[in-house]
């Protein structure tokens, strides 16, 4: 019984919504193996909250008014970002440990790693190709 009162509602909530780190949600889960009244008050929990009983940490945490938007994250990789919002979302990725944002920020080293080359070698291609036809436009040239 005391392993149930180690997790506020909020915990229990955000376990089902697998928005927890994944440390605590292993955590969680062993718990509920371990613990029947624990498995009946995550089923009450979920029973009040399917039922229409909203918090506002619920909200907050269902519309994710916290975590920072793909532009952001971003921006962080890039390290373009003012230094208070880049210790924000470091914050919220590290500390938090919002699995969400983590996944969001995995998919945009990848993608910048992978289509790094190619963009480059477009670049590169475009500015040769328009470099003949500029020195042709420059009327100093003539």
């Amino acid at each position: 019984m005391a392993t149930s009162k180690a997790y506020t509602d909020d915990d229990l909530l955000a376990y089902l919504d697998e928005m927890l780190p994944a440390d605590r949600m292993t955590a969680i889960e062993a718990d509920l193996r371990a613990h029947e009244a624990l498995r009946l008050r995550v089923a009450a929990v979920a029973r009040r909250r399917d039922q229409g009983a909203h918090s506002v940490g619920e909200i907050w945490r269902r519309q994710r008014l916290s975590c920072p938007t793909r532009n952001q994250l971003g921006s962080f990789l890039l390290g373009t970002l003012h230094q208070a919002e880049a210790a924000y979302i470091e914050f919220h990725l590290r500390s938090i440990g919002c699995r969400l944002c983590a996944a969001n920020l995995d998919d945009l080293e990848r993608s910048t790693k992978s289509g790094a080359e190619p963009a480059e070698r477009r670049r590169r291609r475009f500015f040769e190709s328009s470099a003949g036809r500029l020195r042709e436009l420059d009327p100093s040239r003539r």
